[in-house]
Order: C-alpha cells, then sequence, then structure tokens
C-alpha cells in the first residue's frame, strides 16, 4: 500500500555514500533515478527521503496504479516510485511531469533491472539523472576509518596517512559476507543459504521476469559459475562459454549467450570495467576488452563453492576452473576493491575504467578519470608491502600520459599509508574513502 516512506525507512539503516550525492543534487532536480542490484539498499535509501512510496513490488500498489496512473501526480511529494520497471507507463508519467515543470525534488525512482526490449519508453535523458548504487564498499562497512580520500587524490596532491588494525583474514571476510546490508548481517551458513537462494532466483526467476525463458538452467547456471572463475580478467566470452561447457556437445549458441548477458547487465549483476581509451594521449594498441566482475565478489564465492578459509588456504573452487593465473584470493580482493572505488569514483565525478595494452605486457587495474581528462592509475595488489616490480606499470603510464596523470596509487593489504620515494601511494583498501 502507498506509505510514509520517512516513517517506514529501515530503523538501523547504514548511511550510504550515496547519500551524500543525493543531499547535494535530489533538492535541485525534478527527478532521480537510483539503479541498481536486487538487495543492494535502493529502497532503504530512496525510503528515507520520500513522503509517499509506491512500491510495485506490492500487488496492492500495482492495482492501485493500474487503475489511476495519474495518482503518481496527486501524492504528496517527494514520491519513490520502487521497482518502476514492473510498471513502465510509470517512467513516462513521470518525465511528462517533468517536461511540464515538477517541482524539484518530487520524484525518486528506484529499479533493479531494466527494461524488455520492446517496451518503448522515452530515455528520459536531460530529465532524469541515474545514478548506480553497488554493495556496501569497504568505506561504508567500516565508516570513520578512511584516511585517504579519493576526491583530493584526483585533485593531486593528496595527503597519505593513518594506519589501520585490518588485515588478510578481514578481508577476506568482507568478500564472503557480501555487501548487501540485509544478507551480510546474517550468521555464516545462513549467509551462505541465503547468497546461493539469491543465485538461483536470478536463474529461474528473473529471466523469465525479463521475458527469457531458460531451457537449461543449470547450464546458465555453470556459465555464471565460468564467469565469477573469470573475475579480474579480460577473458573472451567464448572462453568464459566454453570453460562452463566442458565436454557438452549442444553447447549453448552464441545467441543465447548474449542473451545471458543483456539480461545479466540489465539486472545489474555484471559489472564489467570498460577498458580505458584516452582522449588527449596516444598510446599505441591499447586493447579495448572489458574485465569481467560480478555485482559483489561474494557471488563469485559462492558461484565457486569457496569460503573465507578456503580462499585463505588457496583454493580455486569447486570448478577447478583456470581462467587466469595466480590466486583467487587475490582476484576476489581485486574484485572487491574496484567496487569500492567505483562507489567514491561516483560520488567524485569520475569514471573506473581499466588499461591493458593488446599484447598484454602492460596493465593497470584502474584508471579512474575526470571530465577534464586527468587520471589517477591504481594497481591492487594481495599484499601489506610494495616493491619496485609493483609500481613497474604505473611509472610507464605516467611516462605515455604526462601530466594529464595527477597521481599514483598502489592498493595493499597492508597497515599504513605513505607515499614513496618515487611519490606513488600506498594504500591499504581500508583507509581508501570518497
Amino acid at each position: 500500500m502507498l506509505r510514509d516512506g520517512r516513517v517506514e525507512a529501515v530503523t538501523r539503516y547504514s548511511a550510504r555514500i550515496l547519500d551524500l550525492t543525493l543531499d547535494e543534487l535530489q533538492p535541485l532536480l525534478p527527478a532521480v533515478v537510483v539503479n541498481g542490484a536486487k538487495g543492494v539498499g535502493k529502497t532503504a535509501t530512496a525510503s528515507r527521503r520520500a513522503r509517499s512510496v509506491v512500491s510495485f513490488d506490492r500487488r496492492a500498489d500495482r492495482e492501485l496504479f493500474d487503475a489511476d496512473p495519474q495518482m503518481l501526480n496527486h501524492l504528496p511529494g517527494p514520491v519513490l516510485v520502487d521497482e518502476w520497471q514492473r510498471r513502465p507507463d510509470s517512467w513516462d508519467i513521470v518525465r511528462r511531469a517533468v517536461d511540464e515543470g515538477a517541482a524539484k525534488g518530487r520524484f525518486l525512482l528506484a529499479g533493479s533491472a531494466g527494461l524488455l526490449d520492446d517496451v518503448p519508453v522515452h530515455s528520459g535523458a536531460g530529465r532524469m539523472v541515474s545514478f548506480q548504487m553497488r554493495p556496501m564498499s569497504i568505506a561504508e562497512r567500516h565508516p570513520g576509518t578512511a584516511t585517504v580520500s579519493l576526491r583530493d587524490l584526483l585533485a593531486g596532491g593528496a595527503t597519505v596517512a593513518g594506519s589501520t588494525d585490518l588485515r588478510l583474514a578481514d578481508y577476506t571476510q568482507m568478500i564472503v559476507e557480501s555487501g548487501y546490508p540485509d544478507i551480510r548481517q546474517e550468521p555464516g551458513r545462513v549467509r551462505t543459504a541465503r547468497l546461493d537462494g539469491y543465485l538461483d532466483a536470478v536463474v529461474q526467476r528473473e529471466f523469465a521476469e525479463q521475458g527469457h525463458r531458460v531451457r537449461r538452467p543449470q547450464v546458465l547456471r555453470n556459465w555464471l559459475t565460468a564467469y565469477a572463475a573469470a573475475t579480474a580478467t579480460t577473458a573472451s566470452y567464448s572462453t568464459i562459454t566454453e570453460a562452463a561447457t566442458p565436454g557438452l556437445a549442444n553447447k549453448p549458441a552464441k545467441d543465447s549467450v548474449r542473451v545471458y548477458r543483456d539480461v545479466l547487465t540489465s539486472l545489474w549483476l555484471l559489472d564489467p570495467v570498460a577498458a580505458w581509451l584516452p582522449s588527449r594521449n596516444r598510446i599505441a594498441r591499447l586493447g579495448q576488452a572489458p574485465k569481467h566482475y560480478l555485482a559483489d565478489p561474494a557471488l563469485a564465492a559462492s558461484l565457486l563453492g569457496v569460503d573465507a578459509a578456503g580462499l585463505l588456504r588457496g583454493h580455486e573452487g569447486k570448478t577447478g576452473l583456470q581462467l587466469r593465473e595466480g590466486q583467487l584470493l587475490g582476484r576476489l580482493f581485486e574484485h572487491l576493491v574496484v567496487m569500492s572505488v567505483h562507489t567514491y569514483a561516483e560520488a567524485a565525478g569520475a569514471v573506473v575504467r581499466h588499461l591493458r595494452t593488446s599484447s598484454g605486457a602492460r596493465e593497470v587495474d584502474m584508471v579512474l578519470e575526470r571530465r577534464d581528462g586527468t587520471v589517477v592509475a591504481m594497481e591492487v595488489k594481495l599484499s601489506a608491502s610494495v616493491d619496485s616490480d609493483d609500481v613497474t606499470h604505473l611509472h610507464w603510464l605516467k611516462e605515455q600520459v604526462g601530466d594529464d596523470m595527477v597521481d599514483a596509487v598502489v592498493i595493499t593489504t597492508g597497515q599504513h599509508a605513505y607515499r614513496r620515494k618515487d611519490s606513488v601511494a600506498v594504500v591499504p583498501a581500508a583507509l581508501l574513502g570518497p
């Protein structure tokens, strides 16, 4: 039913970094859209800002809207339209209201899926400003611990200092506990069951709700597992499919794999990092393949059948898939850091990309770029210390782009944040924040 969002907002709310952006922009915009995978906390965040909530997850609200779609224009604002994609007409009603001069701060929309291809709606470009909410970052799980600001790094000359008590075992626990606010608080076995159930729901229900019946659910589940095994790599989709279907004569066709990717992306469950292609500088022979990540490293760990103890022992998981050399824990730690940096970067007005030359000779885990073309380069190391080999590619990139690169950072599992003599910042993951 319709309800006062500020009254019904979750009482044990954990502040999110997106709150800072919404504090600044929502009062100045007639419509704000918060997108993200189910369970990341969109409704809790948006409900705190709404006076009226229409949730299309609820049958009663869907029936009320079907009887009178214009109800959205008559409710006391701000109005939250939750899971708006279940009633796509709601998007166009909000868009028209904005066109006709809706008051600033009037609408919030929250969605956990994109629209079906055959559902025509106006894009809302220029009218409705969208943000993506991801699972909880490291800084959101440990508020008040960050001492190094990503915004300051992007501005150049950031202060790099501070210390943390978090160690490798703590980061490993963060990987498997997930950043989904509701799931991460559960005891270990309950959390494992809920993550597995989350994935089952994607395969068995979410695809159907997106208009795609999965004829062979186990093949899709295997494909997701192979994608998880490819975390932090640029493995081709054909390689992922082959790893998912060893010995299977009737492999999924390219069109089926494309549907997998499209639907999972529309559900915000694939979160690949695109390749960086510099606008003002030219680096020869850059690769253009995306780097693969799921929405949360806990989903990857669940798919691969590993827990914290297994990761620390160096197990590769129940599938035995080896799509890149190196320890699985290192790749999932990178996943945790990249997911967190995405959140910090959006708050700072930057985008996250990766760099890999076509030969694979040079790689930089993250290249953060602002609209003015300035960049910060970051490497992620599953180590408490940093040596000269760890910064080689950062120095190479500085030689290529010159003053456009305003800082270079290595993210570690160590205790102290400091600057090396070569000016590279060394920052434990727990000390980096927005």
